[in-house]
Parts: C-alpha cells; structure tokens; sequence
C-alpha cells in the first residue's frame, strides 16, 4: 500500500534534482537539532551570541543590506486566470511563473544543504489547522520556523494522515536583488521564493501560507484567514471574551494584543492568543472559533519598551533570535525606544554613528516562542479554538474617525472593512496625510480578489449564525498636532466598551456611521480629558463623512464588476443618511 507520504518524497527528490544540494536533512524539530543549527550559524557568522549572562540563548542575526523587508513589488498571486488575482494584487501567468523562478532555483543549492521542513500551522491536533513543508537552504530559515510553527516529526505524523500540505520551495539564492521573486501558486497550494532570507519573505509558514495561500484555501473551504490579533478580555469575575482585531502596520496591533490593564481596571486581565493573523471558523453553534496558527511571535524590535509594551519586552530576555537589531558594548540587543542601554554596534556590524542613520533597522526583529509571554493564553493550544465575541477594524487616522464605533449589522461591518485605511507620515513616504485603504488590512496579503474576499465575508451571514459584531477604532486622532487619546494600556477602556455592546450591557448614539459611545458610556476615570477633546474623540463631522463616503465609493469602483452588488447598495444606504442627517446629529441612545 503506497504511503501518503509518497508525494513528499516525490517532490523532494525533483526538487533535488532541480536545486542540486550536497546533501539533504529533513528536520525533526529537537532541541538537539536546534542547537546543531545554532554551532553551525555561529560557527559561519550568521549567527552572533548575545551576552549569556543577560541574555541566555539568544542570538543576532544581520541581514545583507539589500535584504531587509518585504518586497511587495516582487510578490505575485499566479492563479491561471487573472482576474482571480485581482487589481490587489501582482499577477503573473503561472507557466510564465515557474518558468521564470525555476530558472533561478538552477543548481542555487551546490555547495549548501537542503533542510526539509514539515510544520503545522496551528495546534496539532486541531482541525482548524493546516500542514505545509517547506524547502530551504537557509538553517536561519530553519531555526526560526522551529519557534514559528509546530515543526518536526508531530507535523510529519499529521502530513501522513492528512496526505496534503501546502508545498514552499525557498532559496536565498545570491542575495541579488534584481534575482529575487517570492511566487504564489493558490490552485496549486504551492509557493517559490528566492533570493531573501528575509522574514515574511523566506518564512513560509507566515504571510505566504497563513494568509496569501490559506485566504484562497478559506474561500474554497468555507473558512477566513486573516491579518488579526486575538486576546482574551477577562473581568474580575471570570467573564472571558475572545475579540479579533485588524490593523494595518504601525498602528499598534502586537502592543494591543499584550495590553496591559491600566490602573482604573484592578482585577481585569488581557490574555494573549495571537498578535499577526487569525484563522476562524463557524462552529456548530454558529459562531466564529479562532485560533492563532502561529507559534511565536516574529515582532518589530524599535519602539518596544516598558512603556509601551512590557509583556513584550519580558519575553526577550532569553531563548530569542533577534534580527538587525544594534548591540551595546557588552553585546546586549538594543534598538530605538529603550531608555537604558547605548548601542555600541549599528545593525550592520559597524560602530555606531549617528551619521550612518539609526542603531537598529527601522524593521528589525525578534522571534521568539508566544509560550514566553507572561499575557500568553493556555487557549493558544485549545484544538477547537475560541470563540470570537467582537470583530475590530483600525488604522491611523489624525482626523474625521471617531475613537471607537459599532456596526449597524454585519452586511455594514463588511463595509467598515473594506473601506477602512491609514494616513502616511513623512518619514516613510515624504507626505503627511495621504490616505491608503487597506481592506481589514490584508492588501498586501489576500491571496485573490478583493471583491470575491469581500463577497466571501458576506456570505457568512446566514440562517442561524450568530457572528461576532463589528467596530472601528482609531487611536490616533489628534488636535494641535498631538494626539488626544492617551493610548496604551488605556485603550482598555475601548475594549470594555466593545465587549458591553457584545453583552447588550452598555449603551450607544446612532449616527449614520455607527453607534458610538456616549461619555457616560466609557470609564475615563483618572483620564485628564477635557469637555472639547471628548466632542473630538465622540463627534461625527456629516460633512467630512460625505465626503469620505465618495472617496470609498471610487475605491469599491476600481475593482470592476466582481464588486459585490451588496456592499454597494450598504455603501449606499449610509451615504443617503449622512445625506439627511442634520450637520449635528442628535445624540439620541440607542439599547
């Protein structure tokens, strides 16, 4: 009787023949293997050790220059119809496709090894989770999908009872940017990547699989894949809600995962599940179960301090791989926003002057296990998942978006997604202020057209479904050029708010937008906010709202007419109420 691991071996063996490694290693996911990979990094300088003292088992890790971020502009969706990729994405034919890469793939592995690497995104034995295998002649590749994925003999075991895994074949090739491809194959449930080691780029279990691959999977099996945190939300009396929430980058998302409850909240605890995508499913009692199908937490290293997120920087003192951060001169990691410490050595390896920019890359990175923070959710392991009370959309808006608001429904919390966006600052495009729509923050990650995502997330309301409700926040509202909402550990004070609208326990003003809360609807205790900031914070601008309602309109528009004729006629029905409404509306509450 043929095993179902026949196809494995198969594809393993062309793969050789096409990539010609001196040898071969499947990966078995020890500890031993671990620290193998680990002496071999070190001994090659992939790897730096950290001080043990203050920092036991972990290491630096220094990308090539050239290396250091996603590559959107290199990063296509190859179904064999293009319209299925959709305007949101680059399309390349998919013979075209494997035509382009496998050229480069040509004997990149002479001279290298190649590591074959089962892994489970999700818990083993859950059946909201998904296998691949991934191909890599990168053992930094390899050490960080240890901590990132359930990987090893377990996720071999599930492969053969499965008999299917998504395939990812990556190389870092010569490192030569103009060489450097990372290829979606969705019908196939195949992915290519060469020439980064980078991330997102060369992880394949993260944004390929978990999003770009599993948003197609999902669509076909009935399913979401999204770019969310989960966290449990725990009241002094046992009460948990599980709430899912989607931001765009720089806005906040892992800081809001590991909350902390501020002082105005004793005996209110936040539970971590998950801080970059979430998986979610109906059950049989039709709610939405999530689970996080990640096992660590691959996270931006500048700007994360005691201030801003302690639970994260608890977890960095030992068993970390930290990628093109700075080190200070006793070889501790140090980046932009911690207050003790000064860098000694830039990302680069090079002594550090200001004049070369700042210490640590704007992106750089620590992986590390999600079992290491202290926020960090039993649940995270719970094979059916959790069930997800309330949905959040979110970006960085300095004017017209309220802090927080509810959907009138699902139909229109769709909408709120897929319209939802972030303001630019300076520093990364040269000009404040211009807004980028970033549906339920997935443009750079759904693995197929925007329309036919946005359809597939109407078609969860249906007979008998009991879905989570929709809100919006925006934490970054601002007057005279600072911001208003103190943020943080405060924005607690939202969640609470959202997860009293869930229980129908606190009330709301209907305005054409939304509900939003009244003053006495939050808890602003030990808040210095005044009378005119709350108006800014609570208050609907009709006439700015128009004219962001036009706005939204193009955006739906640009995507032809596979838009669904649903979220239009939502698009429009808000637009004719911001139409009639008063330019104040009546703050009259709703239950």
């Amino acid at each position: 009787m043929a095993s179902k691991l026949d196809a494995l071996n198969r594809w393993v063996d062309e793969v050789a023949r096409l990539t010609q490694p001196d040898r071969i290693h499947w990966c078995d996911g020890s500890e031993a293997e671990y620290q193998a990979l680990v002496e071999l990094m070190l001994d090659t300088g992939d790897l730096t050790e950290l001080n043990p003292a203050t920092h036991p088992n972990c290491y630096l890790h220094r990308s090539n220059p050239s290396d250091v971020a996603r590559v959107e502009h290199l990063t296509f969706v190859c179904p064999a119809n293009a319209e299925d990729a959709g305007a949101n994405n680059h399309w390349m034919a998919p013979d075209e496709a494997h035509r382009k890469i496998d050229a480069l793939f040509a004997g990149c592995m002479k001279g290298r090894t190649l590591y074959v690497v089962p892994y489970c995104m999700g818990p083993i034995d859950s059946p909201l989770a998904r296998c691949g295998v991934e191909i890599t002649d990168s053992p930094y590749v390899v050490a960080n999908m240890r901590v990132m994925t359930r990987m090893g003999e377990a996720a071999l075991a599930r492969i053969e009872r499965d008999g299917g895994f998504v395939k990812g074949l990556h190389s870092i090739g010569d490192l030569d940017p103009a060489k450097r491809f990372i290829m979606h194959f969705p019908e196939e449930l195949t992915i290519k990547s060469i020439g980064s080691g980078y991330g997102g780029n060369a992880l394949l279990g993260k944004k390929c699989h978990a999003l770009r691959i599993a948003s197609w999977q999902a669509r076909q099996e009935g399913w979401l894949a999204e770019h969310m945190l989960i966290l449990g939300l725990e009241s002094p009396q046992g009460e948990i809600h599980y709430v899912a929430a989607a931001f765009p980058s720089a806005c906040g998302k892992t800081n809001l995962a590991m909350l902390i409850p501020p002082a105005a909240y004793p005996g209110w605890k936040v539970w971590t599940i998950g801080d970059d995508i979430c998986w979610m499913q109906p059950g049989p009692d039709g709610r939405l179960w999530a689970i996080n199908p990640e096992a660590g937490f691959f996270g931006v290293a500048p700007g994360t301090s005691r201030s801003t997120n302690p639970n994260a920087l608890a977890m960095l003192d030992h068993d970390a791989i930290f990628t093109n951060v700075a080190e200070t001169a006793d070889q501790q990691p140090w980046w932009e926003g911690l207050p003790e410490g000064k860098p000694a050595r830039d990302w680069q390896g090079r002594d550090y002057d200001p004049a070369n920019g700042p210490a640590a890359h704007p992106n750089s990175r620590f992986t590390v296990s999600a079992r290491q923070c202290p926020s960090w959710s039993p649940r995270s392991e719970d094979p059916q998942g959790v069930p997800i009370s309330a949905i959040i959309f979110g970006g960085r808006r300095e004017s017209l978006v309220p802090l927080v608001f509810e959907a009138r429904d699902w139909k229109h919390g769709v909408l709120v997604g897929a319209a939802m966006g972030s303001e630019t600052t300076a520093a990364a495009t040269g000009a404040v202020g211009v807004l980028r729509r970033d549906s339920m923050a997935m443009k750079p990650f759904c693995g197929y057209n925007f329309a036919d995502y946005f359809a597939h997330w109407l078609s969860f309301d249906r007979p008998n479904a009991k879905l989570p409700k929709v809100f919006h926040v925006n934490w970054f509202r601002k007057a005279d050029g600072k911001f208003v909402w103190p943020g943080f550990g405060d924005n607690m004070r939202v969640l609470e708010w959202i997860v009293g609208r869930c229980k129908d326990a606190v009330g709301a003003v209907e305005t054409p937008i939304g509900n939003l809360p009244r003053r006495e609807d939050l808890n602003l205790a030990g808040l210095s906010l005044s009378d005119a900031q709350l108006d800014l914070l609570l208050g609907v601008d009709r006439e700015g709202w128009a004219r962001e309602y036009a706005g939204i309109a193009e955006y739906l528009d640009s995507f032809g007419e596979r838009t669904p004729a649903a979220l239009k006629q939502e698009h429009a029905r808000v637009r004719d109420e911001l139409a009639a409404a008063p330019a104040a509306p009546p703050r009259a509450a709703v239950g």
